[in-house]
């Protein structure tokens, strides 16, 4: 009887949950990394060179850094609903504004603010999914939400480059029309979120009181559990807990690898020699393996209940096609090295999302994964500079993208030292879960 409502409860959540959180995040990741098609024509109409488009580009992450926790912990304190909503519509009037971009202050600072317009949303989401589902279901959903970054790519990036194509519509350049049509969206939704998202399951009105029961006790108990296996729960320890900074460092790796992606590939692609529209298309095709690679990784993660050997292979794939993209000289070999990047680092993030809520509840949940997001998405800043200021330097994105595929490394082993210690606990200290 319980199996049979387990999973007719777990059905109805996700059916209700999932699918939104998706289309949310893919305009988050849609208006964050649009620059990079962007700069297609902007940096040539605005006169940026690569470190200016590289400061630009990566600056958004120092807002989302400093505004990240304190984001996260409102929303744990106002509800999802009503928090995730502010965000969504600040971040739109953000992200349509950078059309009025005129020069090197205007960019950074319009970056800036968009990085700290969006902070708060991402790990708001992981946040939200602990709410919502048992730990043993969230590695699947979280891989599931988190397909909407590369899917986010994989329709963007035509997209986007189409928009491109508007130029000189009404006196306006392509780019700019792209900023203000793609902007429009996260107005829009963050209005529908205030009349779809439920905060908590105790008031969801489409669950029937059984249903509601049964996954409020179920979730409850998951975090007396944690709460009593350790005393995790005040925001302080969630910042003051080791594994979470070295869980932070593990995700500056994979950002710098997102986010290098994200931002620069479209102008490694369009070196090559191929148009713009053509770019759109070709950087599309990597994103559609990423999707696939992530949901079958965290499937087999959860299947195997492990966590860490799924981020350590994940990572050292990414690395390799790093490697392998700074090497080839032809366009069929980069597009295939960025599909080893972009399979990657996708499936490294939700095996490692599923970690953090296994020792952490309540507020230290909320702080902890911010300080994670916050201080790994620092690695969405530092990736893209440096192919910025080494490409200034050498002309050359080869050594830009080794530098980002030794941090990816150094992600790896970072993971293979929490392991380790797992298997040697200390008094009064509940072990790494490299596994549930």
């Amino acid at each position: 009887m319980t199996n049979h409502l387990e999973k007719r409860v777990m059905r109805k959540v996700t059916l209700r949950i999932v699918p939104f959180i998706m289309l949310l995040y893919f305009i988050a990741f849609l208006d964050r990394v649009n620059i990079g098609f962007a700069a297609l024509t902007m940096n040539q109409d605005l006169g940026f060179s690569p470190l200016v488009f590289g400061i630009g580009a990566g600056i958004f992450f120092l807002g989302y850094f400093l505004f990240e926790v304190p984001s996260n912990l409102i929303l744990h304190k106002v509800g999802a609903r009503i928090w995730i909503a502010r965000v969504m519509i600040s971040w739109g009037i953000v992200s349509g504004c950078m059309a009025l971009v005129q020069g090197t202050n205007s960019f950074y600072a319009l970056r800036f603010l968009l990085g700290v317009a969006e902070a708060g949303f991402f790990p708001g989401i992981i946040l939200y999914l602990s709410y919502w589902f048992p730990a043993a279901k969230r590695a699947q959903v979280t891989a599931i939400f988190m397909a909407a970054a590369p899917l986010s790519t994989a329709l963007g990036s035509p997209v986007s480059a189409a928009l491109l194509q508007m130029h000189g519509l009404l006196g306006f350049a392509g780019w700019q029309w792209m900023f203000v049509l793609e902007a429009i969206p996260a107005l829009l939704f963050g209005v529908v979120v205030l009349f779809w998202l439920t905060d908590r399951p105790a008031k969801a009105t489409w669950l029937t009181e059984e249903e509601r029961d049964w996954l409020s006790a179920t979730l409850q108990a998951e975090e007396a559990s944690r709460a009593g296996a350790e005393h995790h729960s005040s925001a302080w320890r969630g910042l003051a807990d080791k594994r979470v900074l070295a869980l932070a460092l593990v995700y500056f790796g994979t950002s710098a690898g997102l986010y290098t992606l994200g931002i620069w590939s479209p102008q490694i692609i369009h070196s090559f020699g191929a148009s713009s529209l053509e770019t759109g298309f070709l950087n599309a095709f990597p994103a559609v393996l990423g999707v696939i690679g992530m949901i079958l990784w965290a499937r087999h993660s959860d299947r195997t209940r492990e966590r860490s050997w799924h981020v350590i292979a994940a990572c050292l794939l990414a690395a390799a096609g790093l490697v392998l993209a700074g090497q080839v000289t032809t366009l069929l070999a980069v597009i295939l090295a960025l599909t080893l990047v972009t399979v990657g680092i996708s499936a490294s993030k939700p095996p490692l999302w599923s970690m953090p809520t296994l020792f952490l509840s309540g507020p230290a949940a909320a702080a902890g994964i911010a300080v994670i997001n916050s201080i790994g998405n620092l690695g969405g800043f530092v990736g893209p500079l440096m192919i910025g200021v080494i490409r200034q330097q050498t002309g050359s994105y080869a050594w830009g993208l080794y530098f980002v595929a030794a941090l990816l490394a150094l992600s790896a082993l970072i993971v293979l030292l929490l392991a380790g210690q797992a298997k040697k606990p200390r008094p009064a200290e509940m072990p790494y879960p490299h596994s549930h």
